[in-house]
């Protein structure tokens, strides 16, 4: 690999939009998304390979709390708390510019309060609370706006 390819060459003062970002999908599967195992050290496999986007699918998870697999499967489980604070420890060693959680929710009220919770007292600071309105998307920050900052997308 390059060692020139890490670094970013780009002017990253444009609104997000005008961006390919570089995206996981089922970030914490080891394997198929049918019978393989979900493990929490994905998510810090993906983001120090450069990925800033990755998906979270939650669930509601016994003892009130969220669990991340994906639904209707003999995947395994993890707990939503392992992966933000996984998230937490990883999303910015090699790369500053900001992460996307893409949460596919299909949690209960009391299990997103849970969530949300976790999501404010984990990444504290990190968590970027602006909010952009989908009509509003010319208004959209830019990636050197957004270093360190953690995006969440519903």
């Amino acid at each position: 690999f390059n060692p020139e390819h890490y670094q970013v060459n780009q002017d990253m003062s444009y609104p997000l939009s005008h961006y390919f970002i570089t995206s996981s999908h089922n970030t914490y599967l080891m394997g198929d998304q049918l019978m393989s195992q979900s493990r929490v050290d994905m998510y810090a496999w993906v983001l120090q390979s450069g990925c800033r986007c990755v998906e979270v699918d939650c669930w509601d998870g016994p003892d009130g709390e969220p669990i991340v697999h994906h639904g209707y499967t003999l995947t395994s489980k993890i707990l939503f708390k392992d992966v933000i604070e996984t998230i937490n420890k990883y999303a910015f060693i090699k790369n500053e510019y900001p992460v996307i959680l893409s949460i596919e929710n299909h949690c209960s009220v009391m299990q997103q309060k849970k969530m949300a919770q976790y999501l404010t007292e984990i990444l504290g600071d990190k968590l970027d609370l602006s909010s952009v309105h989908s009509d509003d998307s010319t208004k959209l920050p830019s990636p050197a706006s957004l270093k360190g900052k953690i995006l969440v997308k519903v």
